[in-house]
């Protein structure tokens, strides 16, 4: 199976199923002497296991993540970075009906037309499981932009028809509630529209919004390795991410030059900014300093109690109740992972960008006078 790296100078590789023995990632081209505890990793994995309340799955995991390598005395030391999670609440005989027919919203059938052959066992590579790596690999990258004072933020925008009121922002709120949203209110009426969604045994999708300040001017390509498409693949390769903007996004197709437009400004110390931010932080594909925000559509949780029609493998139609531990929603548990995925596309920039200029590259060259 190819494509299970992302990246091309801070590189992950990510492997492990969901039911196999555990998870973990190989994280390449991470720069030597950034501090890297594996508390500081877990403490981006415990947002992101599963069983924390009624809204995930009840599947039960430590998730605990051990380092392999890569890192002495606390730092890292330049060489590849790996890092396990052992699974250790598999409960396989839970998927072993599915064996025979493709579910609705999965990626059982498509697997099979590609492999011919798949690992039944709660979707196997493409399990939400296989975001563990991500999350892990995601945490080394923001320990190396925490020293470039680049933060990335994301939070739940929406479920279902209910979305945060502006007005009532508040970020401290996002870890008060079970949802990770920014508003109490909201949040509440959240929680009643997902219990009624679970009565039904049905599911519900939502959005991720998020927010990364302190990037500055100039990262990104402007033709194939646009900073936005790169963000796009990113987030787009999160396996319940079916739609992804940034800036206004598909408001802009109703906008007009003028009211689209970011003006620009200059204050008293020549340092040049946007009077808005209709574009998100990205102009041409190369940052232009301001706060980048993006929103991801997740979709709703496929694995539903409710009855659905689908096939089996010799085509026979049949009515199936899945059977299992499942998220009715997966947009809380997803927040993470989008700021690991942000995260690594930022990190791999900034690399990239340190030979943009020439001077840059003399900087890295230059002698100390002694």
């Amino acid at each position: 199976m190819a494509g299970s790296s992302y990246g091309t100078i801070f590189k992950i590789t990510t492997w492990g199923e969901s039911h196999g023995k555990g998870l973990g990632v190989v994280v390449d081209g991470c720069p030597a002497g950034i501090p890297l505890t594996e508390d500081y990793i877990q403490s981006f994995l415990d947002r992101r296991k599963p069983g924390k309340n009624k809204f995930s799955t009840p599947r039960k995991e430590n998730d605990r993540v051990e380092i392999l390598s890569g890192v002495f005395e606390g730092l890292t030391t330049g060489t590849p970075i790996s890092m396990i999670v052992r699974n250790e609440n598999q409960k396989s005989g839970d998927y072993s009906e599915i064996a025979s027919y493709y579910r609705p919203g999965h990626a059982d059938y498509t697997f099979d037309a590609k492999y011919g052959f798949r690992d039944y066992r709660g979707g196997g590579r493409s399990s939400g499981r296989e975001t563990i790596g991500r999350v892990a690999g995601g945490a080394v990258a923001m320990a190396m932009l925490h020293a470039l004072n680049i933060q990335i933020h994301a939070y739940t925008k929406s479920i279902g028809p209910i979305s945060y009121d502006p007005d009532a922002f508040n970020w401290e709120e996002i870890q008060n509630n079970a949802l990770c949203m920014p508003d109490a209110a909201a949040a509440k009426q959240a929680q009643q529209y997902l219990e009624h969604c679970m009565e039904e045994k049905n599911s519900s999708g939502g959005t991720v919004e998020c927010i990364i300040t302190g990037v500055p001017a100039g990262l990104g390509d402007p033709v194939f390795e646009k900073l936005d498409a790169n963000l796009a693949k990113a987030i787009f390769s999160i396996g319940a991410v079916k739609g992804f903007e940034i800036g206004d996004g598909f408001e802009v197709a109703t906008a007009t030059g003028l009211t689209n437009n970011d003006a620009f400004c200059c204050d008293t110390k020549g340092n040049i900014f946007k009077e808005t931010n209709h574009a998100g932080g990205i102009l041409g594909g190369i940052s232009d300093g301001s706060p980048i925000v993006f929103r991801a559509a997740i979709k709703p949780t496929p694995s539903i109690a409710a009855p659905q029609h689908t096939v089996k493998r010799d085509g026979t139609p049949i009515t199936i109740e899945i059977k299992g531990r499942h998220d009715p929603i997966i947009v809380p548990r997803a927040v993470v992972v989008v700021e690991s995925m942000a995260a690594l596309t930022i990190a791999d920039a900034a690399l990239l960008n340190l030979g943009a200029k020439q001077e840059s590259v003399e900087q890295l060259f230059q002698k100390h006078e002694l």
